[in-house]
């Protein structure tokens, strides 16, 4: 009874590594979950690499404080096939050093985020451009180290950008700006936030090379007029958010037009502001009835 026992019981590890666990049970698990299986014993660590190596995604946004740079270099080491890598919450320990021999050997990437990633530099921006040509995402916000070389080296090999996101890349200028959306043209969501840099010459350069762009971030851009939204305006039918919070020399004559075509924007209209700023003195909501 005990030999008949024994041979009904199953192992998860018996299970086929690559055609049952990896594909069917190891994707839905946590990748803080899959680093604790490494150390249950070898054979876990063995599967686990088998996983890492044959995974599509990889995110340390949630865990990325908390991997020694080692464990990244060694979980990725035998990777070629990634679509998506995120280290966004990686601020504090990768380099270029860790980040180039990743990029190298995954040509297949589309969407990559290093934003906050302050200690990389522009090597790797330029090794994402040179080797990544099907990228879609791009993830850059408070990455000062971006500057215009590497943008448009950027631009001159990953033209079918979908989205990128440059918030707080301060050393970018609009002649950098201006050369992405010329040759960027796929462009359906760009930032360019809290960049004093940025001027009506981008953003009219973007309005018309992008035309298909759908949502634009220009939070603190404080010398954007209410010239470059009209042309927003006129030429980008499929915009359907705006931000422009801090941009005091964009004012509702320009945004108007856009938020009779339901285009959601980050202020409200002077009317609805003054509302607001009358309820807060009267401690209720005024009851007012007005047409407009």
């Amino acid at each position: 009874m005990d030999e008949e026992a024994q041979m009904q019981t199953c192992h998860i590890l018996d299970l086929p590594w690559e055609d049952v666990l990896v594909p069917h049970i190891l994707c839905f698990l946590p990748l803080q979950h899959l680093v604790s299986l490494q150390r249950v014993s070898r054979q876990f660590h063995s599967l686990i690499q088998v996983y890492l190596a044959n995974c599509r995604t990889f995110d340390l946004s949630s865990i990325g404080p908390s991997v020694p740079k080692e464990a990244f270099c060694s979980m990725l080491k035998d990777n070629k096939v990634l679509h998506s890598l995120c280290l966004s919450s990686c601020s504090d320990w990768v380099t270029d050093k860790e980040l180039l021999p990743v990029i190298g050997q995954n040509q297949h990437l589309q969407r990559v985020d290093m934003s906050s990633c302050v200690g990389l530099t522009r090597h790797s921006l330029v090794a994402v451009s040179l080797s990544c040509m099907h990228l879609l995402h791009l993830g850059l916000a408070h990455c000062e180290w971006v500057d215009s070389l590497s943008l448009r080296s950027l631009a001159d090999h990953c033209g079918g950008l979908q989205s990128i996101n440059i918030t707080a890349c301060r050393q970018l200028k609009d002649d950098a700006i201006c050369y992405m959306a010329k040759k960027c043209l796929k462009l359906r969501s760009l930032s360019l936030a809290v960049n004093a840099n940025v001027t009506d010459e981008s953003v009219e350069e973007v309005a018309k090379n992008c035309r298909g762009l759908e949502q634009l971030d220009l939070t603190g851009c404080l010398r954007v007029r209410n010239q470059s939204i009209r042309t927003l305006a006129e030429y980008c039918p499929k915009l359907q958010s705006l931000k422009v919070n801090h941009c005091h020399n964009v004012t509702e004559s320009s945004l108007d037009p856009l938020r009779k075509r339901n285009v959601v924007i980050d202020v409200e209209p002077p009317l609805q502001r003054a509302l607001v700023l009358l309820q807060d003195v009267l401690g209720f909501a005024p009851f007012i009835n007005l047409q407009i």
